[in-house]
């Protein structure tokens, strides 16, 4: 598939490959842009580096992202920035598909495509599982095909993972930075509680 062939291909060029793409086609597209839960203006970031494959991110999502929205990002104290860091063809396939489907649709996607992780990514056939969900969150099955062929937001996923191996020298999923500072390992949500209360101090 092209999808896949691309993915294996692109992971092998460099940064500035990406960025020499036009910065301004890039702003006018919604879809290649942070995506962002809570407040712009909120005095804490935390960015979280994930691969829609990986069952330590399904398990993040799952059972520390409730609390930390309820808690931090709904109320305004810190906002979290979701970035692509695909593992592999199938989780760079889900992010196409996320993306494609515009940042109102887009925490929903990543929800759902997290929450059934283990149906659509061991699913025999996992890209028609990925159409499936696809086609319940609104998209047609055109718009699906054309998703998984769309240069500039695969390169633009591409180009999120080459930056947060360089950057942050993330080479795991997911990595959590709080403020600019890579956590060790994957924090517990009292981990991460006691970390932004400590900022908020500050």
């Amino acid at each position: 598939m092209k999808y896949i062939q691309r993915f294996v291909v692109a992971l092998a060029l460099s940064l500035a490959a990406f960025a020499g793409g036009s910065h301004a086609a890039r702003a006018a597209d919604p879809r290649l842009q942070d995506m962002v839960l809570g407040r712009a203006d909120a005095p804490i970031t935390i960015i979280e580096y994930a691969s829609l494959t990986c069952p330590h991110c399904a398990d993040f999502h799952e059972s520390v992202l409730p609390a930390l929205k309820k808690d931090y990002l709904d109320t305004g104290k810190a906002k979290l920035i979701f970035r692509d860091f695909p593992l592999d063809n199938l989780a760079f396939a889900g992010a196409i598909v996320a993306r494609c489907a515009g940042p109102e649709k887009y925490f929903t996607y990543l929800g759902v495509l997290f929450a059934q992780q283990r149906q659509w990514a061991t699913a025999q056939d996992p890209k028609a599982a990925l159409k499936q969900i696809a086609r319940l969150g609104g998209m047609p099955g055109d718009q699906f095909e054309a998703c998984l062929t769309d240069k500039a937001v695969g390169d633009y996923i591409l180009n999120s993972r080459l930056e947060g191996n360089q950057k942050f020298n993330v080479n795991s999923t997911p990595t959590i930075i709080v403020d600019g500072k890579p956590e060790s390992g994957v924090p517990s949500y009292e981990d991460l509680r006691k970390k932004l209360d400590a900022l908020a101090k500050k």
